[in-house]
């Protein structure tokens, strides 16, 4: 049932999701998602940063590879679209050592931060979008999974790190776990 309040309308969440997104009774599912997918960053992470091609003396031959095979897939007409092939080639091709260190960091970092359940949301988030440019580029294997997941996590950032340091981080960044906040739609949208 919707409701009016100071020209605003309030549509009530569902219990199902006010559960899943909102409640820090379902934290317990999130942490156990989000030590899985976080473990899956910072090992794919670690192993970057302490390869050479990745940040080392031949920092972004790893990359290069992956992008030749990616526009090689474009070429066949396969599984990369030809505006993202145009992209690794003009963008990340002749900038392969910074995207290189951009992607082995940025691993890291995402792992550490699911890990850890330090801004969740905004780890999840950037998950996301790098498996979105892995899956772009044509490379399955464990991407699907781990998008949908992140994703899931990017909805219940507000209880996904509630077993982690977002439980005092993000009081102190002035967010509503403190107290009740209703989801509001104006009515000037």
């Amino acid at each position: 049932m919707m409701m009016k309040e100071k020209g605003n309308i309030i549509i009530p969440e569902n219990p199902v999701s006010r559960f899943l997104f909102s409640s820090p009774n379902s934290a317990i599912i999130w942490l156990i998602v989000r030590l899985y997918v976080g473990y899956a960053w910072i090992t794919a992470g670690w192993g970057k940063v302490t390869s050479d091609a990745w940040t080392g003396k031949n920092a972004g031959a790893a990359l290069q590879g992956f992008v030749g095979g990616a526009l090689a897939k474009s070429q066949e007409g396969g599984d990369v679209a030809g505006w993202y092939a145009t992209f690794l080639e003009n963008t990340v091709l002749p900038n392969a050592k910074v995207f290189s260190y951009m992607v082995a960091y940025g691993e890291l970092l995402v792992g550490l931060g699911l890990i850890l359940g330090l801004l969740t949301g905004i780890a999840a988030f950037f998950g996301a979008l790098m498996n979105v440019t892995f899956l772009f580029a044509g490379t399955l294997s464990a991407n699907p999974l781990l998008f949908i997941l992140a994703t899931w996590l990017v909805l219940a950032w507000k209880v996904a790190g509630w077993y982690g340091l977002d439980r005092w981080a993000l009081p102190l960044l002035g967010t509503p776990w403190s107290r009740n906040s209703k989801y509001t739609l104006s009515n000037n949208i």
